[in-house]
């Protein structure tokens, strides 16, 4: 396809970058490559490929055998149909146990003129700030700045004050299974330039402009675990996980029916419905039995026992969240807006009950619509690789990688944190 499609870019982030972008979203019960070819403002996709997992749970690597398996056979997909060989991913982390990190620094400027050596100091010193004993930081960015009394100052450069502050929001995880998840991907003769937290590269590809700026809070349900994201003022505020996924729900019918875990998932995603009004009322479904064969064994049983198994593990998740989200006090900070993203939100009724319990308007998230990805690749599952691709192709790899930010060394030129700082402004 010749066809592309412009990129809606904030002025915060210029969408600068040329040539072939990689996205790897690694999830429990999934993994998603994205290969898109970026040019000047626009973006298409060459290819996509989505496999089973394995090896992991919740998110976090349990076997690099299989979890390099897996992921080298689903970019092994991706790149044939893009006709394509690729070299570096950005991934999504939702191991790891994923927190917000903020931090705060002021500078004291008498009068002065703001120049890049002033906004260079400020957003370094935020930067170290930015840190939490025992976790590692996986990406960083300023929310705002404060120009004496003057909040929401958006580019304080070439202007007189005071006073200047900036406030930074910085996402950090475990070392070790974020180290184990580098290590898996790595094994497949791929480098990891960037990484990002999954709510967040889901909340780039499925948010409005004006979701993101008035404020709205991201759910992206995997197999695993669920994620939180909250944006407000078009910036991630808070990010956290619940350590509980659709895998859960399978489980439950599988223990509670007695029924394998592929039997399972097979009538949640044929029958499976969130709250009763939606699931058929009195239809009767078969469900095979665990160490039995042939029809006469399995068990029949009505629909909507089916639907309080799956009704009673999602209010739990959902109940969860509100939890947390009234604990970070951005439960009404971040407005009524909920999306909900993931495949395990794809059940008949989940919007409806997510809003029944968190009190928001719901819907559900599906990634902008790009040339080239094809309509079976459009769905909630496939909204954090291509929130992952559309930060490859608009972000500078300052934003991406902490790491570059926090060693400038690492790059050439003595003017390095001059350029993010324009970049980033």
């Amino acid at each position: 396809m010749n066809q592309t499609v412009r990129l809606r870019v904030s002025n915060e982030i210029p969408a600068y970058r040329t040539g072939l972008v990689s996205a790897l979203d690694v999830g429990t019960s999934k993994i998603v490559c994205v290969i898109g070819q970026a040019e000047t403002g626009s973006l298409k996709v060459l290819g996509s490929a989505l496999r089973e997992s394995a090896g992991l749970k919740a998110g976090t690597v349990t076997s690099l055998e299989q979890a390099e398996e897996t992921i080298r056979d689903c970019v092994a997909a991706a790149e044939n149909m893009a006709d394509a060989r690729i070299q570096n991913v950005l991934i999504g982390v939702n191991c790891g146990q994923p927190v917000s990190v903020t931090s705060r620094s002021v500078m004291s400027l008498d009068g002065a003129l703001v120049s890049d050596q002033h906004l260079r100091i400020l957003l370094a010193d935020g930067r170290a700030r930015a840190k939490l004993d025992g976790h590692e930081i996986i990406q960083s960015a300023p929310t705002a700045y404060v120009v004496d009394e003057a909040r929401g100052v958006k580019n304080p450069s070439g202007m007189f004050c005071q006073r200047i502050g900036v406030a930074m929001h910085a996402v950090a995880v475990k070392p070790s299974p974020m180290q184990n998840l580098k290590l898996a991907v790595e094994r497949c003769h791929l480098k990891v330039v960037g990484n990002l937290f999954g709510a967040y590269a889901s909340g780039l590809s499925t948010l409005t402009e004006d979701e993101k700026q008035i404020g709205a809070t991201v759910i992206d349900m995997g197999g695993g675990t669920t994620s939180l994201g909250v944006f407000v003022e078009g910036h991630l505020v808070h990010a956290d996980v619940v350590p509980v996924g659709g895998f859960a729900v399978t489980n439950d019918i599988a223990r509670m029916l007695a029924a394998p875990l592929a039997a399972a998932e097979r009538i949640k995603t044929l029958y499976g419905a969130a709250i009763g009004e939606m699931d058929g009322g009195a239809d009767v479904i078969s469900v095979a039995q665990m160490g039995e064969d042939g029809d006469d064994a399995a068990l029949r049983l009505p629909r909507s026992m089916l639907t309080r198994i799956i009704q009673a593990r999602l209010e739990e998740i959902f109940g969860e969240v509100q939890t947390r989200l009234k604990a970070s006090g951005f439960d009404v900070a971040a407005g009524r807006r909920a999306v909900l993203t993931g495949g395990a939100c794809q059940l008949a009724g989940t919007r409806e009950l997510a809003a029944r319990i968190l009190n928001k308007q719901v819907r559900i998230g599906r990634p902008a619509a790009f040339p080239g990805l094809a309509a079976a690749s459009a769905g909630p599952d496939y909204a954090t690789a291509i929130g992952l691709m559309m930060a490859g192709a608009t972000m500078p790899p300052e934003l991406l990688n902490p790491d570059i930010a926090i060693n400038p060394a690492k790059e050439k030129g003595e003017n390095w944190l001059s350029r993010l700082t324009r970049r980033w402004l």
